[in-house]
């Protein structure tokens, strides 16, 4: 990954920063230039939760290159607790413990590194099973 497209998504892949549309209260993730409910400017930045559920999920066990060392694993699709849907890796759970509805929220995980030992290793949002909920 660049290094300009590291630093654009921080805030995107640290802290669950979108944005809310201030014309329809529409909460939006990823951050985009234009609403997609109401097709009105949207740039008010809002921080989500980071909690949310399972509403559907894949085992990957053939991984793209950059992400081989990591299979299997399991990707899911979160619905957060504010409307949006995003695909995460699930993290610190077994696949077979993975149910649809179950609760999770967002962790920084390390995501890959760059081959070499000089390369940057490259953090972003993972999920994991909710601590405190059954």
């Amino acid at each position: 990954m660049e290094i300009p497209r590291h630093w654009r998504l921080k805030k995107q892949r640290y802290a669950l920063m979108g944005e809310v549309c201030p014309h329809c209260d529409a909460k939006i993730f990823p951050p985009r230039d234009v609403c997609p409910e109401c097709h009105h400017e949207a740039k008010e930045l809002f921080q989500f939760s980071g909690k949310g559920e399972i509403y559907s999920y894949t085992t990957i066990y053939e991984a793209p290159s950059g992400f081989d060392s990591n299979a299997p694993y399991t990707v899911a699709l979160i619905k957060l607790n504010e409307g949006p849907m995003l695909t995460a890796q699930l993290t610190d759970v077994e696949a077979a413990q993975v149910q649809i509805g179950m609760p999770v929220e967002m962790v920084t995980r390390k995501m890959r590194d760059d081959g070499d030992e000089r390369g940057m290793i490259v953090y972003g949002y993972k999920f994991r099973k909710r601590v405190g909920v059954t």
